[in-house]
């Protein structure tokens, strides 16, 4: 692993451990270069602000390594992202907590806004109201799994529950809303 990496690396462990420690905005540079051992110059030269940093755990940890060829489908895509951040729960419920125009929930939207359309074109009637229904599906998408991952339902689910609980309202929606076969 190059010196850059590592770098990265060790500041984003530190990241994960102050955010469990503490709220986002608490947090300082300093804080976190002072926890790894790393000076700020450091910091600044592979990240803008901590919000980058936050952003860049993410994408490292999940964009950068998923591989769409390997999904079957829209499914599997979405049953991998729920996984990955039930796995990290604890860093995304802090993250999803950041406000402002940096915020970790713009960033997770613009991110994976993309991959949700590729997946979801097939599962949706075509025609001139394609993409009305194509935004109106990955913002409740989204919307669910923001809820999902900052604790807002009744009881905590973990991934495969809250899988198995988006599959039935979608597969009752299809059934039951006349038209589009949607089948998990």
């Amino acid at each position: 692993m190059s010196d850059s990496n590592i770098t990265k690396n060790a500041l984003a462990e530190s990241m994960k451990k102050l955010m469990s420690e503490r709220p986002f905005e608490k947090i300082s540079v300093s804080d976190i270069c002072n926890d790894c051992g790393i000076n700020r110059k450091s910091f600044y030269y592979h990240f803008r602000d901590k919000y980058d940093l936050v952003n860049w755990i993410f994408y490292v940890g999940f964009i950068g390594e998923m591989d769409l060829s390997s999904y079957r489908n829209g499914w599997d895509w979405l049953t991998d992202i729920c996984e990955y951040f039930y796995r990290e729960r604890v860093f995304y419920r802090c993250a999803l907590q950041i406000e402002g125009q940096n915020s970790f929930q713009d960033y997770l939207v613009e991110t994976t806004w993309p991959i949700a359309e590729f997946f979801m074109k097939d599962l949706l009637p075509e025609g001139n109201e394609e993409n009305f229904y194509l935004t109106f599906i990955i913002d409740a998408l989204l919307r669910s799994l923001i809820r999902w991952l900052s604790g807002g339902y009744d009881r905590e689910l973990d991934a495969g529950e809250y899988m198995e609980k988006l599959k039935d309202i979608v597969f009752r929606m299809a059934v039951h809303g006349g038209g589009m076969d949607i089948h998990p």
